[in-house]
């Protein structure tokens, strides 16, 4: 069903700060950024071989990342693993007794799908199903 890791998220409470460390201590660059409002976070992607770092900030004190920082502040947030169809993986895993954030995919940044598996189902990591 894993395809691959996709990404590591890092959440983040100033993007840009986290970016120029990244750029600074790795020589990494932005692949791509993007303004999610669905979720309410910023992203950038630094690309890692065929994988990704994703930085991100809340631009919502609402959002998921918002209260996961007031918790736990800054630090990784999730993986993401690349499969081939999110909808089908996420059914296999329903019907194997998963919990889910998301009962359906739905869109993800740069074109993709994704869905999420609850952190309580997986040893404490919150898990993004990622199709590409």
């Amino acid at each position: 069903m894993l395809i691959e890791i996709d990404h590591v998220a890092i959440a983040v409470a100033d993007l840009d700060a986290a970016v120029a460390w990244y750029e600074t201590m790795f020589g990494a660059t932005v692949a791509h950024r993007e303004h999610i409002e669905s979720d309410g976070v910023e992203e950038a992607l630094l690309k890692v071989a065929d994988s990704y770092i994703q930085l991100l900030t809340p631009v919502t004190p609402e959002s998921p990342v918002a209260r996961y920082l007031e918790r736990h502040g800054e630090g990784l947030h999730h993986i993401g693993y690349r499969v081939a169809d999110v909808a089908s993986a996420l059914e296999t895993l329903k019907a194997q007794g998963a919990r889910v954030i998301d009962a359906s995919p739905r869109p993800g940044s740069r074109g993709t799908t994704v869905a999420f598996v609850h952190p309580k189902a997986s040893f404490g990591t919150l898990i993004e199903l990622v199709q590409e």
